[in-house]
């Protein structure tokens, strides 16, 4: 093979190797929101749902249980008591928050249910989770969470034995808190 075959050779090698690298990275920069995508489709890890309306109340019930959590964030933040809903009833719970500072702050939640099969019939119409929360020196506000759990959970052979749901929020800081809103 002549020297310039092999400089052709590596050439084409060395190109073939810098597009492998391109490629790996654009698809390092697309796996966190197509894992996000994924998670909201399917519900995995406790993702859930969004909807616009609740499909209506049937027979039967299940409990939901809120817990609430700050990482970072100086608030007091409380979850609702625990309820019992009919599948497909339009649900209205309030958290509070009380900001401990003498200066504004803002805080954006993140939330999961467990258990995890369950996520993807838990669907949220509104949520303050959906937006970052700003609360003045002292504040103190009610933050609801309209909800329903689908009525299909009780089809599915892997969540038909849930009898209770917990719905988790914790809040962390936002830094440059968005100016939008």
């Amino acid at each position: 093979m002549s020297e310039l075959a092999i400089q052709d050779a590596n050439k084409k090698v060395a190109l073939r190797m810098a597009l492998f690298a391109a490629g790996m990275l654009a698809l390092a920069f697309a796996s966190v929101p197509l894992y996000r995508i994924f998670c909201q489709v399917t519900g995995f890890g406790g993702t859930t749902q969004v909807a616009d309306t609740a499909p209506g109340a049937i027979e039967g019930e299940i409990g939901v249980r809120f817990d609430s959590n700050v990482n970072g964030v100086p608030w007091r933040f409380e979850a609702p008591e625990k309820v019992r809903i009919a599948p497909g009833a339009r649900t209205v719970v309030n958290y509070t928050a009380a900001n401990t500072l003498a200066r504004p702050t803002t805080g954006t939640a993140t939330f999961n249910v467990s258990p995890v099969q369950a996520g993807q019939y838990f669907s949220k119409i509104e949520c303050f989770c959906f937006t970052e929360q700003t609360l003045r020196p002292g504040e103190k506000v009610e933050m609801p969470v309209i909800f329903f759990v689908d009525p299909k959970i009780a089809e599915d052979p892997l969540t038909a034995h849930i009898d209770e749901i917990t719905l988790s929020y914790t809040f962390f800081p936002v830094e440059n808190p968005s100016t939008s809103g």
